[in-house]
């Protein structure tokens, strides 16, 4: 039997956000594809069935008590190293990236599904780790082994925006927890040397470009820095109150890259301007501070620990995307949750959702 107060503390500002920002990513997707020419259901249908889809895993997700993923953690974890191995050895190749593991029914991305499987892994190895005047190096050695292996294969695909996704969700973590002052000289440190091994052993030549590009667009206008500039001439022209639904001229003349995707908030940005991308940045912003408040009424710390790791995961994936389109980051094909268009990335923050539901709802159960 169903317990009452499942119902009656059911999170409608939750799922009243995500909702918003959802249909206004619809609405993005039909315009950012209305210049496209293609056979079968249009982007934004598919998008809008997505959303459908996840509302409803969202729903199922929230049902089942989060406690269970403790249970089950390390098995998940393992469960998915051996998913990104498979990638690595029979994954299916596109754009010069192997990332995807086709089961004959549907294609899966491993690595995805990663971003939940590393929030729920360390925030059982954090529930049952009480350190004593914040985390030291010692600590961190055995979460950071954990962390190294999926983050590695991550990078072999190679799927750069991914693994560092993961990496930060990770850190955001632990933070939550507290590190001594020691630990965080120390990771400084050794930061320089990392960064050195990823570019020279993990980096392929086009990746590297991205970052030189970042440093200076102009340096290939035609070529690698080409994206980065029409993103900026996309969100720049917008001016105060954009240039109107289905009205602007880089998306509608397709001179923006992956417009649906990775560069949707440049879409939006020219459609909409200043104005509208505030409204749209306001609404992350209160997800965001939903999701802590979650986290801060939260009656037991491993609950706490994933809705800080969900709430990480929306965060770290927003402020990249609009950094990246903006020109404040590399470019390295993080989507915007519930707003660009990808099954994937909706089904994988849709979860997150349902988690943070979960939690929520079970708040006056410990």
């Amino acid at each position: 039997m169903i317990d009452r107060r499942l119902v009656t503390n059911f999170d409608w500002t939750l799922i009243g956000l995500v909702s918003a920002i959802c249909l206004m990513g619809i609405l993005n997707v039909y315009s950012a594809s209305a210049a496209y020419k293609m056979g079968g259901a249009p982007y934004y249908i598919k998008q809008l069935n997505w959303m459908a889809f996840g509302l409803l895993l969202s729903l199922v997700v929230a049902s089942l008590d989060y406690h269970i993923l403790e249970d089950f953690s390390y098995w998940f974890y393992g469960f998915l190293i051996l998913l990104l191995v498979a990638v690595l050895l029979v994954g299916k190749r596109s754009l010069g990236a192997t990332r995807w593991l086709n089961l004959g029914f549907f294609t899966i991305q491993p690595s995805e599904l990663m971003k939940i499987v590393i929030i729920v892994t360390f925030a059982r190895f954090f529930n049952n780790y009480h350190a004593v005047g914040g985390l030291s190096v010692k600590d961190m050695l055995f979460p950071l082994g954990l962390l190294a292996m999926p983050a590695l294969l991550i990078m072999k695909q190679p799927d750069l925006g991914t693994a560092t996704l993961v990496v930060l969700i990770a850190i955001s973590m632990a933070f939550y927890i507290g590190f001594r002052w020691s630990t965080i000289v120390t990771f400084a440190l050794v930061t320089v040397p990392f960064f050195w091994f990823t570019w020279s052993v993990y980096m392929k030549p086009y990746q590297k470009n991205r970052v030189l590009d970042f440093i200076n667009p102009e340096r290939s206008r035609l070529g690698s820095g080409y994206h980065i500039i029409q993103s900026k001439i996309a969100v720049g022209s917008g001016g105060f109150w954009g240039k109107g639904y289905v009205k602007g001229t880089q998306a509608q003349l397709r001179f923006l890259p992956e417009q649906h995707t990775d560069f949707a908030f440049s879409v939006f940005a020219e459609e909409w301007g200043f104005f509208g991308t505030l409204i749209l940045i306001v609404l992350y912003l209160c997800l965001v501070l939903w999701g802590l408040n979650i986290a801060r009424r939260c009656n037991d710390r491993f609950g706490g620990l994933l809705a800080v790791g969900v709430t990480a995961m929306l965060f770290w994936h927003t402020v990249i995307n609009i950094g990246m389109v903006i020109g404040l980051f590399p470019v390295v094909g993080v989507p915007l949750p519930f707003f660009s268009y990808g099954g994937t990335s909706m089904i994988t923050s849709m979860v997150g959702v349902g988690i943070l539901q979960s939690i929520s709802m079970r708040r006056f159960m410990f």
